[in-house]
């Protein structure tokens, strides 16, 4: 009997567990925050957390993308603090006379997928690992940023930039809508476009997807050019709630995009998972930390258990049976 259950969890039985696993987790969080503290459950609460989740969710759309192809992307809070000084310096600002409007939005999305591309070509040119890539990238990005600012903090002044976090449509703020127009985006990429499909077949195996005619490192580079576009747009979103860019802007951004892409249910092996599962994975993330709060519990404590939160999710997404050697 045993032995059968064992054979009957295996599979694809445990896979479609394993997929509708974060799913399950987010509806028990909700419960169980309500249950200790209703004011969860209230329509300014709930505001709250979308607008929380805006810049999280756009970051972890463009990192959904590199750990489908079983890379990562370590440049995110480089190329946020890029994107959010080119913004705010060339829009209007208490640092200089500049006041080119959304002109400075386009400029600073493409400044940051620019930091995309250079990723994906650095990789595939000279061959060298995406984890170590990324990292220089992520130094060189946030060192610029910190220089052309002068070290200080720099206010944005343009009043139609900064409604995207101060005005709301439908009772939400314009950020969450952009956001919710990327995650739209993201959707129609892997789903609905060969890039998608190229994508998810390099993170399943490079080889064989290069036999069946697909080209890695075309594919790389527009990938992580995609990643930048992401990374740019959160870049937007953060300098018009923050009302400034600053050396800390970024702060923190990697960690929280890497865990909701995890916590989704993404493999970091890549060629499993999406960004359906990443949005479980932002809202999961933001639901814990927005009811923890609630709670009052130490911020200290909150680290911790996004950390076990982390490693639990992993070992729920690794298929053990396959898995021969652990690097």
């Amino acid at each position: 009997m045993g032995g059968f259950f064992a054979r009957a969890l295996s599979g694809r039985n445990a896979a479609r567990l394993r997929a509708f696993a974060p799913l399950v987790v987010l509806v028990v969080l909700c419960i169980l925050i309500s249950i200790a503290n209703p004011n969860f459950i209230e329509p300014r609460n709930l505001v709250r957390i979308a607008n929380s989740a805006a810049v999280p969710l756009t970051l972890a759309m463009g990192m959904t993308f590199i750990i489908l192809m079983g890379s990562i992307d370590l440049s995110v809070e480089g190329a946020l603090s890029v994107a959010a000084m080119v913004l705010v310096l060339l829009a209007a600002n208490d640092g200089n006379g500049n006041d080119y409007g959304w002109l400075a939005v386009l400029a600073a999305i493409a400044a940051s997928t620019a930091i995309g591309l250079l990723n994906g070509i650095v990789q595939t040119v000279l061959r060298i690992p995406s984890f170590m890539t990324t990292l220089g990238v992520w130094f060189i990005g946030l060192g610029l940023a910190v220089f052309m600012l002068g070290g200080s903090a720099v206010r944005l002044m343009d009043g139609s930039i900064r409604a995207l976090a101060l005005e709301r449509f439908l009772g939400l703020p314009i950020a969450v809508w952009v956001a919710a127009g990327a995650f739209l985006f993201a959707i129609v990429v892997q789903y609905h476009t060969r890039l998608g499909r190229h994508i998810l077949a390099l993170g399943g195996g490079e080889d064989v997807a290069e036999l069946s005619g697909v080209n890695p490192q075309r594919v790389r580079i527009i990938a992580f050019g995609l990643a930048g576009f992401f990374f740019g747009i959160a870049g937007v979103l953060s300098a018009a709630q923050l009302g400034q860019s600053n050396a800390v802007i970024a702060d923190g951004r990697l960690f929280a995009a890497v865990t909701a892409v995890v916590v989704g249910g993404t493999a970091l092996t890549g060629g499993e998972g999406g960004v359906l599962n990443t949005l479980v994975g932002v809202l999961i993330v933001t639901v814990l930390a927005n009811g923890m709060v609630l709670l009052g519990i130490s911020p200290y404590v909150q680290q911790t258990v996004q950390g076990l939160m982390i490693i639990a999710a992993v070992a729920l997404s690794l298929d053990r049976i396959r898995l021969k050697i652990v690097k």
